[in-house]
């Protein structure tokens, strides 16, 4: 990938990032990213010498968000990672890399003494690592460096950190200084899509199209707002409810969600032959209503007879064979039972956020519709909802959960296989994921 000199807002941010901390925040794809590399290679070369440590919400994400970009930008000769040591060498300096996915890793920089940091997706990170990273920057002179994507607006760092700035560049390109009462040494940097003049317009109207609700104004207008009201509220019957089914190419995956006293829900997803993802049929089991709960012995029984005798909607097929089994990572007891009935399953990608969102874009695109036949999903679509009680007691985007198994099923059974069909889809589009 080549990368065009900075230019407007992130050149602007490299120029003002002098505070003890500077965090850019806002949109996707904004060149906030890119800025912020810019001025942490900067610091590699010419700080305070002693220890330096880039830190992610896990070393995948670092490596794939900022350690990647680094080596297109300047060769792997000058910017070398040793993924197994856990050590970055950049411009033949030493920086330790570590992930901050949950309070643990606080353990993983105790005793560090740091001349400067780098951090990447923020605002995931638990408020006690951020707390010790802190201390952990003691060097006469030593500098923070980072970005995030905003979350909701009771958000630690949002809270404790970005409303107390000492300086703030803002969306509107305008540069303010804190009216807080007790102000901290940070300089923030807040970006919409719109500020990367090197997008496209089509990209940038693909973009706009794909995000909706509350991704669109955290993705693409860089707010930090809350998670509130029907998650799905792009979903129309008319444009994602279908009576009729094309011919599917790829059947592509089960997803289950896994209840025993809650309902047990299966979806089944197929690629269709106009390059569409089409949310085929369902099986359900409700113990409360039926009277009866079943074993995962039975469990396992009924759906490999409803996988193999039930007719697919407007087909002569009965029954279909999908490449991937993908069930709720929580039911290990059952993926057993299927192993050794001879169905292979895998775990769940169960990262709700991230499957939202994707099932949030495939609706938006006009990528991803339902059978009709798929009544019980159907009826959970329109009150699946925000929980605003979480939000407002910490900040949490979760949805609440209530009614919410055929959900679950569909989001496994897509957000799980994003890899598999994302390439296949008419769109072009790179679905959020």
């Amino acid at each position: 990938m080549a990368y065009k000199p900075l230019t407007g807002k992130a050149k602007r941010s490299v120029q003002l990032s002098t505070a003890r901390f500077n965090i850019w925040e806002g949109a996707v794809r904004s060149s906030k990213t890119v800025a912020s590399i810019f001025r942490w290679m900067k610091y590699a070369r010419t700080g305070p010498g002693g220890n330096l440590a880039m830190i992610g919400k896990t070393e995948r994400s670092l490596k794939r968000n900022v350690i990647d970009p680094m080596i297109e930008m300047v060769g792997d000769k000058r910017c070398r990672y040793l993924a197994g040591a856990g050590e970055l060498h950049l411009f033949g300096r030493r920086i330790y890399t570590a992930g901050a996915n949950d309070a643990r890793a606080v353990q993983k920089i105790q005793g560090l003494t740091l001349a400067g940091a780098y951090g990447d997706e923020i605002a995931t990170w638990p408020e006690e690592f951020w707390d010790m990273l802190g201390t952990r920057l003691s060097v006469p002179g030593a500098q923070f460096f980072g970005t995030c994507n905003p979350a909701g607006p009771t958000a630690w760092l949002k809270r404790n950190w970005l409303d107390r700035s000492a300086l703030w560049l803002g969306h509107d390109g305008t540069i303010s200084t804190s009216h807080a009462s007790d102000p901290v040494d940070l300089h923030r940097f807040s970006f919409t899509l719109d500020d990367n003049p090197h997008l496209s317009p089509d990209f940038v109207a693909a973009l706009k199209r794909q995000y909706v609700g509350l991704f669109f104004k955290r993705y693409i207008q860089g707010l930090w707002v809350p998670a509130e009201g029907a998650i799905f509220d792009m979903f129309d019957e008319k444009r994602h409810v279908t009576a009729t089914l094309p011919a599917i190419s790829r059947w592509i995956s089960m997803g289950i969600d896994h209840g025993t006293r809650n309902p047990f829900h299966a979806v089944i997803l197929g690629l269709g032959a106009d390059r569409k993802l089409h949310i085929t049929r369902e099986w359900r089991w409700d113990s409360a209503a039926k009277r009866r709960q079943l074993s995962d012995a039975e469990y396992s029984r009924e759906v490999r007879h409803w996988l193999t005798t039930v007719p697919v909607p407007q087909t002569d097929l009965l029954g279909v064979t999908p490449e991937y089994t993908i069930v709720d990572p929580s039911a290990t007891g059952f993926r057993v039972q299927l192993h050794q009935d001879g169905l292979f399953s895998k775990p769940a990608d169960n990262n709700v956020l991230p499957g939202i969102r994707t099932l949030s874009s495939l609706f938006a695109l006009d990528l991803l519709d339902i059978h009709e036949s798929c009544k019980e999903l159907l009826l959970e679509i329109p009150g699946y909802c925000w929980d605003d009680k979480a939000a407002e007691r910490d900040g949490t985007d979760q949805p609440i959960k209530l009614a919410d198994h055929g959900v679950d099923a569909g989001r496994y059974a897509t957000h799980t296989t994003r890899s598999i069909w994302r390439s296949a889809l008419r769109s072009g589009v790179h679905v959020a994921a």
